[in-house]
């Protein structure tokens, strides 16, 4: 039978890990939740070393040296841009919005032009014109305009009057709008559940107990690749761990 002291005395144990990562809010009794696709994770110590030099013989050497953790940084690529991750990546604040319908909504129409919508991905475009929303006819949309996701699209060949009142009315489905750099930088406490594939899959989870993590590095908008979040942070000292032996910053659990 396999004790545990055999366990701590294995050699042998090739690492390449995969698994899943949860966060919650450092400080909450929320469940740890999954977020998503983690291509990349780890955990990287700065350190300061001071020496004092060798000052008896010839040649010199170090007499001395103290080392001590200066940082304890984290970093993650993210796969899976949802909204969570993009709103802790951005320091933004998120607001759902349910479906809808919208009536007569006003612009004013010019050739070649995007009239942006209050809301996006509109459906059942109704275009009307006129001085008001009243006595407004019915534009057809034919040479006229383009019903698009980021609202309707007024065509270079359109022909308008002066001053041209439009009136819009349209569905539109759920949505969520992130309202990016209108907070502060996240604490997390983090959780990965990794699974060492070298090694016939053994368990390998490591809990990380409080990350402020910081803005994304980049946001792609147009890539040719799959999108992806570049996140990093820096691992605080978790003041409610105590006791000898017991780390304020991470703790590893292998089986």
């Amino acid at each position: 039978m396999t004790t545990a002291a055999d366990l701590i005395k294995k050699t042998y144990r090739p690492s390449m890990t995969v698994g899943q990562v949860y966060a919650r809010p450092y400080g909450s009794t929320a469940p740890l939740t999954e977020i998503g696709n983690v291509l990349e994770l780890t955990l990287e110590h700065k350190e300061n070393v001071i020496k004092q030099a060798d000052m008896t013989v010839l040649g010199g050497g170090t007499h001395a040296e103290v080392r001590r953790v200066e940082d304890v940084s984290i970093s993650m690529k993210l796969a899976d841009l949802n909204i969570t991750n993009l709103a802790r990546a951005t320091l933004g604040t998120v607001q759902g919005i349910d479906s809808g319908t919208v009536t007569d909504e006003p612009h004013t129409p010019v050739a070649g032009g995007l009239l942006r919508l209050a809301h996006i991905a509109p459906t059942a475009v109704v275009v009307k014109k006129g001085a008001d929303a009243a006595s407004a006819t019915v534009v057809a949309s034919s040479n006229t305009y383009e019903a698009r996701a980021e609202g309707v699209y007024v065509l270079p060949g359109a022909t308008l009057a002066a001053g041209e009142k439009w009136w819009i009315s349209y569905s539109y489905g759920e949505q969520a709008v992130i309202e990016a750099l209108t907070t502060k930088a996240a604490e997390l406490e983090l959780s990965f559940g990794g699974l060492n594939e070298a090694d016939g899959g053994r368990p390998c989870v490591v809990d990380v107990y409080r990350v402020s993590q910081s803005v994304s590095k980049q946001l792609a908008l147009i890539n040719d690749k799959f999108g992806q979040l570049d996140v990093a942070g820096t691992v605080l000292k978790d003041p409610t761990k105590t006791g000898v032996g017991i780390s304020r910053f991470y703790r590893q659990t292998v089986a």
